[in-house]
């Protein structure tokens, strides 16, 4: 009998840094990637909360959109404003089945020649593809597979990235602009996944180690890992696609109204016309039907309370469940996310977690859980 056969992780264009760095190498999306590096997680962490972190994040899908309907059809497939967002300006989007479920979220920017995507990585064939079924005949759905992506975060990042190419720092929070960065040709957002100032920046596969090189000269900056990452989010109270959102995730259910723009909401110049419109414009307009909601959870014993952990009422009866959870470094304090029974999520709500058989008090809190420190200008 012969052997199981097995797909090859790939890498990516930094994966020689990261050895040379001694990262420790995990599986991630169909990648090999650093989880984290010799410093460790919690020491990863603060670190960008108070400095500079450099993030590769080159697994993550890259598009273009071309052509003169492009806005308008991307608009069809999302509950958001992509017409009228300015040239230069980034928005957070989320990619609706016809369940009105999350296929994905994702960023985009009108570049004006064309609009660019940023989609998750372990989504990103899969997403493509529905793009490119759904809309491919407006316009033109090509890939990027040739760009690599890093994220500098923290607030030492703009110091940092602006020593190498100084007009970054005119950029504000969700805008973006070319550049050339340490002679590397660079597409930059002020954007990211941590809560923090700082940047993401598509460049060349093959110039992704000159340009990492570069950034990790800067007294400021080190690598981080998808430990750190992962804890950073979770801090700024941000979905992880796969954990607290997916296909079965209307987005009201998220706390994701907030990205749906009142021109796509009822009585809206373009209200509807998304997948799933009408069960996710409902849940807006009528909470009440809503069958569960993300909330933030605080452990109020030192008890890390991890995904898929039965949430429970006073009385012991299910009520949710724990989609992400961990330590919160920053505030060293258990911290998480989940849903739960609309009826238990007022902020205040007092609701046990059962770990190991043991009813561990929670309280439901306001996200995010560290304030984000954006740079709005």
């Amino acid at each position: 009998m012969s052997a199981p056969s097995c797909t090859p992780l790939l890498t990516t264009p930094l994966n020689a840094l990261h050895l040379e760095l001694g990262a420790r190498m995990v599986a991630f999306a169909g990648y090999s990637m650093p989880v984290q590096y010799p410093a460790g997680l919690i020491a990863e962490h603060l670190h960008t909360r108070s400095s500079a972190g450099l993030f590769d994040v080159s697994h993550m899908g890259q598009l273009r959109l071309v052509g003169a309907d492009a806005a308008a059809a991307f608009e069809t497939l999302m509950p958001v404003d992509v017409i009228d967002l300015p040239v230069g300006k980034q928005r957070y989007g989320l990619l609706l089945n016809d369940d009105g479920g999350i296929i994905d979220d994702l960023m985009f920017v009108n570049r004006g020649e064309d609009i660019f995507v940023i989609v998750n990585g372990a989504c990103k064939v899969g997403d493509i593809a529905h793009i490119q079924a759904r809309i491919g005949q407006r316009c033109q759905v090509i890939a990027m597979p040739d760009q690599a992506l890093l994220a500098l975060q923290g607030p030492q990042a703009v110091t940092a990235l602006a020593r190498l190419a100084p007009g970054v720092a005119t950029l504000v929070f969700m805008t973006g602009a070319a550049f050339e960065i340490a002679g590397c040709d660079c597409f930059v957002t002020r954007s990211g996944y941590t809560g923090e100032d700082g940047f993401e920046i598509s460049v060349p596969a093959a110039q992704a180690d000159t340009l990492a090189r570069a950034l990790l000269a800067q007294p400021e900056v080190k690598p981080i890992g998808l430990g750190a990452r992962n804890s950073l989010r979770l801090e700024a109270g941000l979905c992880l696609y796969g954990n607290d959102i997916d296909t079965t995730t209307p987005p009201p259910e998220a706390a994701l109204n907030w990205a749906i723009q009142k021109v796509r909401r009822t009585g809206g110049a373009r209200a509807g016309g998304f997948p799933g419109a009408d069960k996710v414009l409902a849940q807006i307009d009528h909470p009440e039907q809503r069958t569960r909601q993300r909330v933030g959870l605080v452990a109020l014993e030192r008890v890390p309370v991890r995904e898929h952990t039965e949430l429970q009422n006073l009385d012991g009866q299910k009520i949710g469940e724990i989609t992400s959870g961990l330590p919160g470094p920053s505030i060293q304090q258990p911290i998480a996310m989940g849903y739960i029974a609309p009826n238990f999520a007022a902020i205040g709500t007092r609701i046990h977690a059962l770990v190991r058989g043991k009813a561990v008090p929670m309280q439901v809190c306001a996200m995010p859980f560290v304030p984000t420190r954006y740079y709005r200008g």
